[in-house]
């Protein structure tokens, strides 16, 4: 088992930046493909971005050149950076692990945490 905590989430005006920490706990994280993806209101579970054990990362069009995801396995968390935000950006994050493999789909993905709410305003 994984269990995974968001933290970061917050209010932020349109152009500006956060970031976002996924602190896990249970099994080694080093092995494990970790993944951000979100929700906005009334619409589906959509991905944002991955990374795999090896470092490799992969992101969906609507990120991409705006942010940014990694992880620090000496501190069991993975991060996401996202600058530029956008008010389409707003939605609950989500974070996950995926101990198979890497992608941008969700049910490649087993553990998730609970999301962290990040609200872009105009």
């Amino acid at each position: 088992q994984v269990q995974l905590v968001e933290s970061g989430g917050g209010l932020v005006q349109a152009g500006g930046s956060l970031r976002l920490s996924c602190t896990a706990s249970g099994r080694p994280f080093s092995t494990y493909n970790m993944a951000w993806f979100r929700q906005a209101p009334g619409k589906e579970r959509d991905s944002v971005a991955a990374i795999s054990w090896t470092g490799n990362t992969y992101y969906a069009d609507s990120v991409k050149g705006r942010f940014t995801i990694s992880r620090d396995s000496a501190k069991n968390t993975v991060y996401l950076q996202m600058n530029s935000l956008k008010l389409e950006d707003t939605a609950v994050y989500y974070c996950a692990a995926s101990g198979r493999r890497v992608s941008l789909r969700i049910n490649d993905y087993e553990y998730w945490g609970q999301g962290t709410q990040v609200t872009v305003s105009s």
